[in-house]
């Protein structure tokens, strides 16, 4: 099994005390929020089974999400809307609020591990491709944002039920296309996505 703590070792032996791990979730859906989560978690207090959010079932995230939020010295989520996606795009979008959530921190980090994307940081920090399986620290934020996407995202189920976001999330599944074809396209949609972007019913 991949040691995902090796980055985490490497960090706090250069004498760094907090590392804050970030990650983003929501780059793909046509409809939501892109959220991002940065974290600190305690030195050398490893959760079992911690891992990339997406290998995990909805279950095992909502159970390690629990455990995560008990021993996080640290944690901040930050939502980037769909207005804001349309106007700066998604890979602005998502480093925004990736930047948006570890400036929130109560806890001052010291370094941060970012997921798949060069931040411009005023502290020290490292990017690491698939960074959420191969970084523990990551690998907790990636839950945590996943967990707090999903939950978001079945509240607009509740506002829209024709359109099964409860299920798929805002992904372009079959079920969401047929029902932006039959329904339209809602004010959660990003309408610089197709084919979002060529739909011409909106409600």
């Amino acid at each position: 099994m991949m040691n995902n703590y090796e980055f985490e070792q490497k960090v706090y032996a250069e004498g760094y005390q907090y590392i804050a791990g970030v990650d983003e979730v929501g780059r793909g859906p046509l409809a939501g929020p892109v959220v991002a989560c940065s974290i600190i978690m305690p030195k050398d207090n490893i959760i079992e089974g911690v891992t990339d959010s997406k290998k995990l079932t909805d279950r095992k995230r909502r159970q390690l999400a629990e455990q995560i939020k008990e021993i996080a010295l640290d944690f901040q989520i930050c939502f980037i809307d769909e207005e804001e996606i349309d106007r700066i795009n998604i890979l602005e979008a998502s480093k925004k609020a990736m930047i948006k959530a570890i400036n929130n921190h109560k806890i001052q980090p010291s370094y941060v591990l970012v997921d798949g994307v060069n931040l411009k940081l005023p502290i020290p920090s490292e990017m690491i491709i698939k960074g959420d399986l191969r970084s523990y620290t990551i690998g907790c934020a990636s839950i945590l944002a996943k967990v707090t996407r999903d939950d978001y995202m079945i509240k607009m189920a509740e506002h829209y039920p024709e359109y099964g976001f409860d299920r798929h999330k805002g992904y372009p599944t079959k079920k969401h296309l047929e029902a932006i074809e039959k329904y339209g396209v809602l004010p959660i949609h990003r309408r610089s996505f197709k084919p979002i972007s060529s739909h011409k019913k909106a409600i």
